[in-house]
């Protein structure tokens, strides 16, 4: 039987309106960098250098490492768009998959692209010009050779090198736009660093660091996302068809356990709800940072500042981009149904054990074997939530046994308290402020502490004929003294019992 004849014709895409379409994947200046370091942690760089240049709409970043450089004829293959095809085993140092992240992410962001590469003695130079191709009558792929005219100057700096790669960005139109300063150039800089700090961060981090990465001869300082964690799981494996899946859950401080600097540092470039969720890696390079994945019950997680304090980290396998949906870009990511099952369930920990210490301000809700008195009770109600005053709290106690005939207008006013809890701006404020209101004397001297703290001590032990050490014992426990242990064991063993 003769085989089917099928019809056909070759139906190549137009150059200038294949690579403008490619311009929109949706990179931003500093995630289409962090694709051109990644070339360089491939080529087995050591060091790699960015330099940004202010000239206006002539502005132009340069990108340059020491790593094994190219030979003309690599350096040709690694200049056209597909060469590669993504579901070909990589080499282990390869963070790549799509073969295209060098000149995506550069068109992304300027419409002339030069690399130039030395290697084994031998020096090549190519470039795309988004212009020269959109003029060209033909509308060919025109792969140019060489720098051009007037940017010789701009390849120089690999000279001076053996081996290593030089990427040139040129005519910066989707930086450089209308009203661009060069204060905003400047504020580039600044996220592109924050950026590679937390993307690369366990490539420079260590006292022996795999990679360096200097901005304007300035040098990186790595962002570890769970570098002030107060609490963190076991490693966990989870295996997948594709290989194993490691997961560790983070609960990072309350802001009343960090000094201010160290507040703001562990925040994180988006700050401190928006870096909540996973951190999902693969070979230790960031893919994504900070999200719930989708993950949920009946509708998906959304970023709350009860949870703002949960960072789980999540190590995928290589060969896991397609199960797991890696976009061009690295920066997308849903997890395979084999697994979310798994990862919902240390999610929920998480985000539980974050929302405790968020809610009491980092502080150990019971002292040894006692609970703490705690001064707000909730009610959970068919109703809804209510907050109650607890009336056995030592100091509420205290003021009602004494209160004698007017009892009632005490707890009057204590209700009347209870019911007018502004619980509406305490929410807008947390959520303007991105705190918690300060509470349990935070920022107060501890002799306003003390103050209240003899009070309430001479009460326990003239009124209600406790000895000091039970009295002593009973404020350790009770809200909020229980964080000025030292104030609490420095109370006077002998009270006068007459005023």
């Amino acid at each position: 039987m003769p085989a089917e004849v099928i019809s056909s014709r070759i139906a190549p895409p137009k150059a200038s309106a294949m690579l403008e379409a490619l311009r929109g994947l949706g990179y931003n200046t500093a995630t289409a960098l962090a694709d051109i370091v990644d070339n360089s942690i491939a080529a087995g760089a050591r060091v790699v250098s960015l330099n940004f240049c202010w000239k206006g709409r002539q502005s132009t970043i340069i990108v340059m490492d020491d790593g094994a450089g190219m030979s003309p004829s690599e350096l040709d293959l690694a200049m056209r768009l597909g060469e590669k095809n993504p579901l070909e085993l990589r080499p282990a140092h390869d963070l790549g998959r799509f073969g295209l992240g060098l000149k995506t992410a550069s068109f992304s962001q300027c419409r002339r692209l030069t690399v130039a590469a030395s290697k084994d003695g031998h020096t090549a130079s190519l470039r795309w010009d988004l212009d020269v191709i959109a003029e060209s009558k033909d509308d060919g792929w025109l792969l140019l050779e060489g720098p051009a005219k007037g940017s010789q100057d701009l390849l120089k700096p690999l000279e001076d090198h053996v081996h290593g790669t030089l990427v040139l960005w040129e005519n910066l139109d989707r930086i450089v736009t209308e009203g661009y300063t060069e204060q905003n150039f400047l504020d580039t800089v600044d996220r592109v660093e924050q950026h590679l700090a937390m993307v690369f961060h366990r490539f420079l981090e260590g006292p022996h660091p795999r990679l360096r990465i200097l901005i304007n001869d300035r040098p990186v300082t790595p962002w570890n996302p769970f570098h002030f964690s107060t609490w963190s799981s076991p490693v966990e494996r989870i295996p997948t068809e594709a290989g194993p899946v490691e997961v560790q859950c983070h609960v990072l401080p309350h802001r009343d356990r960090l000094d201010q600097r160290d507040y703001e540092i562990a925040g994180g470039p988006e700050g401190w709800t928006a870096q909540q969720g996973f951190y999902v890696y693969r070979k230790k390079r960031l893919l994504l940072a900070g999200s719930w994945l989708g993950l949920g019950h009946g509708r998906s997680w959304t970023k709350e500042e009860a949870h703002r304090l949960a960072r789980i980290r999540l190590d995928i396998p290589d060969s896991a981009d397609a199960e797991w949906k890696l976009d061009i870009r690295k920066s997308s990511a849903r997890p395979p149904v084999s697994v979310r099952s798994k990862l919902t369930r240390l999610a929920e920990d998480t985000r539980s054990r974050a929302r405790q210490v968020f809610a009491h301000r980092g502080n150990v809700r019971a002292v040894g074997s006692l609970p703490l008195v705690e001064v707000w009770k909730v009610e959970n109600l068919a109703g809804g939530v209510r907050y109650r005053i607890d009336m056995e709290h030592p100091a509420v106690r205290a003021v009602l046994d004494d209160a004698g005939p007017i009892l009632p207008q005490v707890k009057a006013m204590l209700r009347v308290i209870e019911e007018t809890v502004p619980v509406q701006r305490i929410w807008l404020d947390t959520a303007e402020g991105k705190d918690v209101p300060r509470t349990q004397f935070a920022g107060n001297p501890s002799s306003e502490v003390l103050s209240v703290l003899e009070v309430m001590y001479r009460n326990m032990i003239v009124r209600k004929g406790m000895s000091p050490c039970a009295a002593k014992e009973l404020l350790l426990h009770t809200e909020p003294f229980q964080d000025y242990p030292e104030l609490v064991k420095g109370l006077p063993d002998q009270v006068q019992t007459t005023k």
